[in-house]
């Protein structure tokens, strides 16, 4: 047993070592977080196959490690169904007197329990009726509304395709592999062209999210790479998802969260000029220069990013003594642990206590970088790293008087690691059709999330209305904060 543990404590120390590698080693030694996580799953299965060892080495211990596992394992969730059963004495005699025993109470558990997944085949008959007394012609019910006319799937089966594609990042290869151990042969361009057609059909959704989320007076911006096929040169060609996302909930704002992507074929500032046509307000983005153009028109007012500037001076600080760096980000933190503690509070509150604490900070913040500017010299990455943030000092600033800005990108940063994540399985897009696709079901399952909404019976509904005919001029029922209160309704 003690050699066990010394090969766990031993592969516990390699990955803290990792770990550290990858918060503050050179960007091409560092890992994905989701590769250090496979690695404290295998940790934490070593030590619980080591439990069951346990468990039947030492059964004298197995109740108190019991207990100690039902304190650790947290509520089943209430709306789940409950199967009971009923362990019951055969023989309800005293051992003792053989007289009757009687109940005073009872011992009760639950377990998660799994059933899979069951294919089912839905059969529709029409009848045909006549009329014995004239022969005018044959009476029958319309055939229902399909997505896909002629097609094997219901509206739900193409939405569990849609959300393990996108919100699961299985591709449709993987996807038919899963089918075919069911006995369910799906090629996987039959899936695809499920995916297709779904999309065509979503696209008045995707573009009245753009719309919704473009009335309002904050959003955050940022954009992502998306490779993809480009057949005449029989490689990937690198094109841009685009995200714009609204997210009031840190200061009690009453809008709903939302967040859209929008794919272009290059990083042009046109395609933020275009997708953002109309709006008028602040836009929260980093420091790429394409958004300063937008800016220009007059409509749009920018609010820097302080993590991008942040990450600027970090790079600098972890290889080694780098003093100017290091006290900058020692200032920035405490920006940030103000922050910290008006999270939550009402814009008006936010903005009075950011005007008596953080404006003094700042603006020592930036005469203390505007000095050590004309000390060092102007070639060197931390003379870049102050011109950065001296440069956009005006919209890093913006948070001070406005409580609605961010401090930082983060929430929008935050939706696009979920595109990250399907890239790293699925590559590439295949056409730039294909991307747009991606742009659109992505859109309305991270907006889903965002607003608790289960992704799957939200796309089943949706897909079923708009196959019978769901008038476009009610789309707004349609999008996924809508959702919600609809079924928050027949909750209650």
């Amino acid at each position: 047993m003690l050699l066990a543990e010394r090969c766990e404590s031993e592969r516990l120390r390699q990955i803290i070592q990792e770990m550290q590698r990858h918060r503050f080693g050179r960007k091409a030694e560092t890992l994905p977080e989701e590769q250090m996580l496979l690695g404290l799953e295998d940790v934490e299965q070593v030590a619980a196959a080591g439990e069951a060892k346990q468990d039947e080495d030492a059964p004298e211990g197995r109740a108190a490690r019991a207990r100690k596992r039902r304190s650790n394992r947290g509520a089943l969730p209430a709306h789940l169904p409950r199967i009971e059963i009923v362990v019951d004495l055969e023989d309800k005699t005293c051992p003792c007197c053989q007289g009757e025993l009687h109940r005073i109470g009872e011992d009760k558990s639950e377990r998660l329990d799994l059933v899979p997944a069951q294919f089912r085949i839905v059969v529709t008959r029409r009848p045909k009726y006549a009329c014995r007394s004239c022969e005018d012609g044959v009476l029958q019910a319309p055939t229902p509304a399909r997505l896909i006319e002629g097609g094997l799937p219901t509206e739900a089966t193409v939405a569990q395709v849609l959300v393990s594609k996108y919100a699961d990042h299985l591709p449709l290869y993987r996807q038919a592999q899963i089918y075919a151990r069911q006995g369910i042969e799906l090629d996987r361009s039959t899936l695809a062209d499920w995916v297709g057609h779904a999309a065509w059909h979503l696209r008045p959704l995707h573009e009245r999210l753009l719309a919704r989320l473009k009335q309002r007076p904050k959003l955050f911006a940022d954009e992502t790479t998306m490779p993809v096929l480009d057949p005449g040169r029989g490689r990937t060609k690198t094109g841009q998802l685009w995200a714009y996302a609204a997210d009031d909930r840190p200061w009690g704002g009453a809008d709903p969260p939302g967040v859209v992507y929008v794919y272009a074929p290059d990083r042009k500032a046109e395609r933020p000029i275009a997708h953002l046509a109309g709006f008028k307000g602040i836009l929260q983005v980093d420091g790429y220069a394409g958004y300063a153009k937008l800016a220009e028109r007059g409509d749009v007012e920018l609010a820097f990013c302080w993590a991008h500037m942040r990450r600027n001076f970090y790079e600098l600080a972890t290889p080694g003594p780098a003093p100017i760096a290091s006290e900058a980000l020692k200032r920035i933190a405490e920006i940030y642990a103000i922050e910290k503690d008006i999270r939550g509070r009402s814009a008006e509150e936010r903005r009075l206590v950011r005007q008596q604490k953080s404006r003094p900070l700042a603006e020592t913040f930036e005469q203390w970088l505007r000095a050590k500017l004309g000390l060092i010299s102007q070639k060197g990455k931390l003379a870049d790293a102050i011109r950065y943030a001296l440069s956009r000092w005006k919209g890093m600033t913006r948070f001070i008087d406005d409580g609605r800005v961010e401090l930082d990108n983060n929430a929008v940063e935050r939706a696009i690691r979920p595109i990250a994540l399907n890239r790293k399985n699925a590559l590439f897009a295949g056409s730039d059709g294909g991307a747009g696709h991606w742009a659109t079901v992505a859109s309305l399952i991270e907006t889903c999330k965002l607003n608790d909404v289960d992704p799957l019976a939200y796309l089943t509904d949706v897909l079923t209305r708009i196959v019978n005919g769901h008038p476009n001029s009610d789309i707004d029922k349609l999008l996924p904060w809508a959702y919600r209160r609809q079924a928050l309704k027949a909750v209650a």
